[in-house]
């Protein structure tokens, strides 16, 4: 099974969250996209891409509305991208990304989750080396080698290409994911990309079991259940 299925399969797990929850979560990204690159989608490709992925998640068009229109208006929040690396029970490790306007509020949160469930958090570095920091897109309409040469043609980096599911799957590194897109997508003019994400995939998994196992999910629960907590990446089969 393909590194694709592994990011699926988070995704997946994630459907849980309360819907407020996934609401917040991209007012506040696409709050920060329209400030930093402006509020015209198709001159902002980051802006575009995360309202995108919000029509497919559902979140409601007011919200999204009334993200971008918090731009135009003036207002001025500021918010901070922080990563905390967590050692798990046996092994497991896990990359939490926040988006805050407060880091003092979301390094507390995060520390009385890691408290609670007696894990333990690293210093910077210490767990991100054992991930690979990718971009990856899916789509449908063109095999391995046809995708090869699209990219190649449209001077688009990318690290590795391959099928999975029926579908072709393009790795690279996060900043080639807009080149990427936009090489395929004049290729195949209609294309609709399935997985459009930049992500934390770990090297090795571990697989838990009896009591490594609950206090793993209960981990995952209770930093579900921080605000600021946008994603959370882990090494661990579920």
């Amino acid at each position: 099974m393909g590194r694709a299925y592994e990011v699926r399969k988070a995704s997946i797990q994630k459907t849980g969250a309360a819907k407020a929850k996934l609401y917040s979560m991209y007012a506040r990204e696409i709050y920060q996209a329209a400030k930093t690159g402006g509020v015209e989608m198709e001159a902002n490709a980051a802006l575009k891409r995360l309202v995108d992925r919000a029509k497919k998640e559902q979140v409601p068009g007011d919200i999204i509305k009334r993200a971008i229109d918090k731009v135009n208006s003036g207002v001025d929040e500021t918010y901070t991208n922080t990563n905390y690396e967590l050692f798990g029970p046996a092994g497991s490790t896990l990359i939490v990304a926040c988006l805050t306007d407060n880091v003092n509020r979301s390094v507390s949160s995060v520390r009385a989750a890691v408290n609670k469930c007696h894990v333990k958090l690293g210093t910077q570095g210490s767990v991100s080396y054992m991930y690979d920091h990718l971009c990856i897109v899916s789509f449908k309409g063109l095999d391995v080698d046809e995708t090869m040469e699209t990219l190649l043609e449209g001077g688009a980096d990318f690290i590795d290409i391959e099928e999975d599911n029926g579908e072709t799957v393009v790795y690279g590194n996060p900043n080639d994911l807009f080149s990427i897109k936009e090489a395929i997508s004049k290729k195949l003019p209609k294309v609709e990309f399935d997985m459009d994400e930049i992500t934390y995939l770990a090297k090795e998994k571990v697989s838990l079991t009896g009591e490594d196992k609950e206090t793993f999910e209960k981990l995952l629960t209770m930093l579900d259940d921080i605000e600021d907590v946008q994603h959370v990446y882990h090494n661990v089969n579920l």
